[in-house]
């Protein structure tokens, strides 16, 4: 009996102090309840860099396994901002600060177990240059079934203009208040 309370009170200690974790790592990202409609486009406006700016690219990997319907939809964040979604192997970009920046993707879902996907990755900025973060999703087979994961990492830039050049612009708009739940 002492044991099973022991473990109990271990257990509430951990996740209480996990919670500030939690917390701390999803400030990288967006609140919770802003969804987005989102396409990829065949326009791609021509970029300009802000004086004093950098220029952030985050561009969507994914290969849809067999038999899978429909495109994700990923949320990117910067220093708890949403800027935007990407759907169908397609990207966003934005202007950021010089200075030390965090970034994060996250499935948007109406299933709990993908709406939990999130990746996070920080950087720091400097003025005129042009960061490459590749958020890609990928399958993983099991004897017990099929998951999917999403990862959020910076690319070198040979790569990251490839995938600019090839993939559409995201153009992403927030849902309505009403759509939004």
């Amino acid at each position: 009996m002492k044991l099973a309370i022991a473990v109990l009170l271990f257990a509430i200690s951990a996740l209480a102090q996990d919670q500030p974790a939690l917390k701390q790592a999803e400030s990288a990202c967006g609140p919770a309840n802003v969804n987005f409609d989102a396409q990829a486009s065949t326009n791609k406006p021509p970029e300009k860099m802000e004086t004093g700016k950098a220029i952030v690219y985050v561009t969507e990997v994914f290969q849809k396994a067999p038999g899978e319907m429909g495109n994700p939809t990923l949320r990117v964040g910067l220093d708890g901002t949403w800027m935007g979604a990407t759907r169908s192997n397609s990207y966003v970009s934005f202007s950021v600060n010089p200075g030390e920046h965090h970034l994060c993707t996250n499935w948007q879902s109406h299933f709990k177990r993908l709406s939990r996907e999130a990746a996070f990755t920080s950087f720091t900025a400097e003025a005129g240059k042009r960061y490459y973060f590749r958020a890609r999703v990928t399958y993983n087979s099991a004897y017990n079934g099929t998951s999917m994961s999403l990862d959020l990492e910076p690319i070198n830039p040979d790569e990251g203009q490839f995938l600019v050049a090839s993939n559409g612009l995201s153009v992403s708009h927030p849902k309505s208040r009403a759509s939004n739940k």
